[in-house]
């Protein structure tokens, strides 16, 4: 059996599928950390490649999920417009977040065994 390799973690990408089709993963969550950081969804976007529209779609999709608004966006005026996530959005970050620090936690434990005998990644350019 080989050694862990220092920097040989699982880091779990993870997907929320929920019934009706709707969907939550690290896209729309970093999406929504964008916004809270720099209050522009356009800003945001730019900030992850993305285009306006995509991120505006990203945004109406997750606010018609829920109930409750995720962002709220004002539109233009003298000094242009702004979007900020709602305590609702926060806390739906907040908690995807807890939950993918509790995946890795969890993964890495159990697949200590495996992470031993991973071969080092090569060299990409």
């Amino acid at each position: 059996m080989t050694t862990l390799l220092p920097s040989c973690k699982i880091l779990p990408s993870i997907r929320l599928d929920f019934t009706g089709d709707h969907r939550l993963g690290p896209g729309k969550i970093m999406l929504l950390e964008r916004i809270m950081q720099i209050g522009s969804i356009s800003a945001a976007g730019r900030g992850l490649e993305m285009s306006y529209r995509r991120a505006w779609l990203l945004v109406d999709a997750m606010n018609q999920m829920f109930d409750e608004p995720i962002v709220i966006a004002t539109t233009g005026g003298p000094h242009g417009g702004g979007a900020e996530v709602t305590d609702f959005g926060r806390r739906l970050v907040a908690t995807y977040r807890t939950l993918e620090k509790r995946v890795a936690d969890e993964a890495n434990s159990a697949f200590t065994e495996f992470r031993a005998h991973l071969r080092p990644a090569k060299d990409r350019d």
